[in-house]
């Protein structure tokens, strides 16, 4: 295949492989993930027919891990991850450690050597970042406390690994076979010691940008792009700042992609357009999350199943079985409920995007044999497929449990529990009452200026950002006579006074004026004088012009009161001068 067509070849046939292959899985009713992943296989260089680049795939794959965890961290925030700390860190750091020792354990059993067992370990100790937050959002637990502690928990183990995959190449020349005591004497405890310290430097400059500096700047920028009015420079810019700061943050401080694309987002979420941000990502988010299982499926080799069965039922029955075990037994050790350690449990019981990274970093390094990444690739596809029968089988045991110990289910981690939700409604609470107060402020204006309910929500969001608040005290002179129009006033409270030649105009709150200098480009044709403590909502001429033109139909509104004012500016005129002839 020619190199300028392999993008559009393997997109386009993921998508109609995904397509056809998701849609016979549900009607299956299994879920589409695992059609994606078989279509997948059936592109791979495994199988006959059709071979996709695995190489792009892998690419395309990254990108909708970086829009998912973007999505994600929209809705959450640098709050919500220090609320749910006191489980996700423990927990995670926790599971990680325990699950590498059984990979490790596991990984000896078969014959192989320290550095293929730690590599092997800590392959299988994380979860997939895609499944998980999908499962999430098909039972929409996303924003329950369960949802967000499993969150805090990945974005913990996500750091974890970033940490792991900076150390693997220091350590390699200790962990490989051909290491001795040579290469414990090159690799040498300062240079060790400084490559953690840099790197745990480097992901806690990052941390602290995106937590303290990105909230000042990010929805500064996107507010100004938003001013322009155009929808499509509005999504540019949503994507440019969530593969900006995900590309970045890995050039820079060496996280990973998908943790800067999180961080992104939640810079993000601090800003009142971060819904608007969100449901224009959506779709891409979906379309390159496809892509990730296409990807999956694409690196499977079936034979591993013929060739070592016994060893893929045990790395399935550690990723599944072990794992959960262990995230339950840490919950319930740190004082939370029964449900709680059950749905985290199996939630995070599969492996994703890190543990193919890992695996391909070990055996670059010639710490994992080929054997163990296959084994790991297998792991992953059949862990992913299994996952949705997991977390019926947890809810299923979490009923067993209660009926058969009602008392201890519904007092155990109760007062944790309840102390965690009080303090993720409190920051839901806050979000929400941020969100109400803005939707508020758009009924206000709707309610003030009936002309702008015929535009979209959008539209009036636009508005809001255009308008420049102005005040005047009585007496005081807002427009004069002769001037160059400068803008459009929309009178939100208090009254002024026009005086016109004829005699003197009221308009009071809901009232605009100014628009006819700015219709006709000529001056200013009478004084305005504030009469009462007067705020105003200014539209610049170039805002109203570019606003305007994108709404015709209130521009044609404003045209016409623009003339109805004339003619009775007018016809006050004529009827003065014929009082006055007699």
């Amino acid at each position: 295949m020619h190199q300028e067509v392999a993008l559009i070849a393997t997109v386009s046939v993921g998508f109609v492989f995904a397509a056809i292959f998701g849609y016979l899985a549900d009607r299956l009713r299994l879920p589409p993930l695992v059609g994606y992943l078989v279509a997948g296989i059936l592109m791979g260089s495994y199988t006959p027919g059709f071979i996709a680049d695995s190489a792009l795939a892998g690419q395309l794959a990254e990108m909708g891990v970086i829009l998912l965890m973007f999505g994600v961290g929209l809705h959450f925030s640098a709050s919500d991850l220090l609320a749910v700390r006191g489980v996700a860190v423990p927990g995670a750091l926790g599971r990680i450690l325990l699950a590498t020792l059984l990979g490790v354990g596991l990984s000896t059993w078969w014959g192989w050597g320290l550095g293929a067992g730690i590599v092997f370990g800590l392959s299988v100790s994380v979860a997939s970042t895609v499944v998980l937050l999908k499962a999430l959002e098909e039972h929409n637990q996303l924003d329950t406390v369960d949802g967000r502690v499993a969150v805090g928990w990945l974005i913990v183990e996500d750091l974890a690994m970033v940490l792991a995959l900076v150390l693997l190449p220091a350590f390699a020349g200790v962990l490989g076979e051909q290491g001795g005591v040579e290469a414990v004497q090159n690799a040498g405890g300062l240079a060790i010691g400084y490559t953690i310290a840099m790197t745990l430097l480097k992901v806690a400059a990052f941390t602290g940008m995106a937590i303290f500096i990105g909230p000042k700047v990010v929805p500064w920028v996107l507010t100004l792009v938003a001013r322009t009015g155009s929808p499509e420079l509005f999504t540019l810019s949503v994507l440019a700042v969530a593969l900006g700061i995900a590309f970045g943050s890995a050039a820079i401080f060496g996280v990973s992609f998908a943790l800067g694309a999180f961080f992104a987002g939640v810079v993000m979420s601090e800003s009142h357009l971060s819904r608007r941000a969100a449901a224009d990502s959506l779709p891409l988010q979906n379309a390159f999350a496809v892509l990730f299982f296409v990807s999956v499926g694409m690196l499977f080799d079936p034979s591993i199943l013929i060739r070592e069965p016994l060893a893929v039922i045990g790395v399935l029955a550690l990723i599944i079985i072990g794992k959960s075990i262990i995230a339950l037994t840490i919950v319930l050790l740190l004082r939370y409920p029964v449900e709680m350690g059950l749905r985290i449990a199996t939630g995070l019981a599969q492996i994703g995007e890190f543990s193919f990274i890992l695996a391909g970093l070990g055996v670059s390094l010639g710490l994992l044999p080929r054997e163990g990444q296959d084994l790991i690739l297998a792991g992953a596809i059949l862990s992913i497929t299994l996952n949705p029968l997991v977390l019926l089988a947890g809810d299923g045991l979490q009923k067993r449990i209660h009926s058969l110990w009602p008392a201890f289910t519904a007092h155990y981690g109760k007062h944790k529990h309840d102390k965690l939700s009080r303090e993720i409604n409190k920051i839901r609470a806050k979000n929400e009452e941020r969100d109400r107060q803005h939707q508020l402020e758009m009924q206000q204006l709707c309610d003030t200026f009936p002309m702008f309910s015929q535009v979209d929500e959008n539209s009036q969001e636009e508005l809001l950002l255009l308008f420049r608040p102005k005040s005047a005290s009585p007496g005081e002179r807002v427009v004069r006579v002769g001037d160059r129009g400068d803008g459009m006033y929309f009178i939100a409270s208090g009254a002024v006074e026009v005086q016109l030649e004829s005699e003197p105009v009221r308009l009071e709150a809901g009232s605009f004026f100014g628009e006819m200098a700015l219709l006709s480009g000529g001056r200013r044709t009478a004084d305005v004088i504030a009469v009462d403590f007067c705020h105003f909502l200014v539209l610049e001429r170039r805002d109203f012009n570019v606003f305007m033109a994108r709404h015709p139909a209130l521009r044609l509104a404003v045209s016409d009161m623009a003339k109805e004012r004339a003619a009775m500016n007018v016809s006050r005129r004529s009827r003065n001068q014929s009082l006055d002839l007699t």
